[in-house]
């Protein structure tokens, strides 16, 4: 099974800039899609971003558009969260996530493995 390791998370000031990254080890049979989710504390888990793995195909939520960008480096299975003008609400607790089949990529049940997430917290 695939396990997704995110890192690049901190604290950083309203305005700044931060990029995340989720590297995929272990047996990987196929992606097509990765997405970004985070989860704050007291609110449920929602949906940042997606991207499927060969045509690039990017989806975004309404309240990050325009300031995050979703990349891929397809060789070392590895996906990133370009943020930029970071937010006190997009303090949160982020989370990748891999599904190898097509469905509705801005819904957590499409997604099959997780990590464990990495901390953004951004002050004003």
């Amino acid at each position: 099974q695939v396990q997704l390791v995110e890192s690049g998370g901190g604290l950083v000031q309203a305005g700044d800039s931060l990029r995340l990254a989720c590297t995929a080890h272990g047996r990987v049979l196929s992606h097509y899609a990765m997405g970004w989710f985070r989860q704050a504390p007291g609110k449920e888990r929602e949906f940042v971003a997606a991207i499927t793995w060969l045509a690039g195909r990017t989806y975004f939520a309404d309240s990050v558009k325009g300031r995050f960008t979703i990349s891929k480096d397809n060789y070392n299975n590895t996906l990133y969260l370009t943020m930029n003008n970071l937010q006190p609400e997009d303090t949160a607790k982020y989370f990748c996530a891999t599904t190898p089949t097509r469905g509705n990529f801005h819904s957590q049940n499409e997604y099959n493995f997780w990590g464990l997430g990495t901390q953004v917290t951004v002050s004003s």
